[in-house]
């Protein structure tokens, strides 16, 4: 979805497309730097952006800060013309970083997964909480095997299905 609204002139083109918000509270955006629409696996960089729609703020988790930056940036801009209405942009600059080259797209797995189990997920409606991830340490490691065994999980599932 980020990268539709990254590449469309006029987000409002999309509405027919994407589901209808209205009762959405926040959407998670994986973000690619990829700007190249011919190109399927372009891109070398994965960054999250967590828009509360509640609240009007977007909230851009990189693992590379500031890497993608300018496409968050963009991505919540035409999020905003497509719903409407002005999202606040936070860069918070206190997520957690990756020590080499690839693991961010983990990175942004194990983010989403934190953010929504840990806190949204655990929030009372009318509390406000910190979508801060400062001090947390992500294990890419263990995060890997974690997606592996969801994978596999599927993998198995579908076998069942068939035979």
């Amino acid at each position: 979805m980020s990268f539709m609204l990254i590449q469309t002139p006029d987000p409002l083109t999309l509405r027919d497309a994407l589901p209808n918000f209205a009762k959405t509270t926040h959407i998670f955006l994986p973000i690619n730097d990829c700007r190249n629409p011919s190109v399927a696996e372009g891109g070398s960089h994965w960054s999250l952006l967590l828009v509360s729609i509640a609240d009007g703020v977007a909230f851009h988790y990189d693992s590379l800060n500031p890497a993608n930056r300018d496409e968050a940036i963009t991505t919540t801009k035409k999020l905003g013309t497509l719903l409407g209405r002005r999202f606040q942009f936070l860069d918070l600059p206190d997520s957690p970083q990756q020590e080499n080259s690839s693991d961010c797209g983990v990175f942004v797995c194990v983010q989403m997964k934190h953010l929504l189990l840990k806190k949204l997920m655990r929030a009372d409606k009318e509390q406000k909480i910190s979508m801060s991830m400062g001090g947390k340490h992500i294990d890419a490691a263990h995060g890997r095997k974690a997606m592996l065994e969801v994978i596999n999980g599927f993998r198995k599932e579908g076998e069942s299905r068939r035979s």
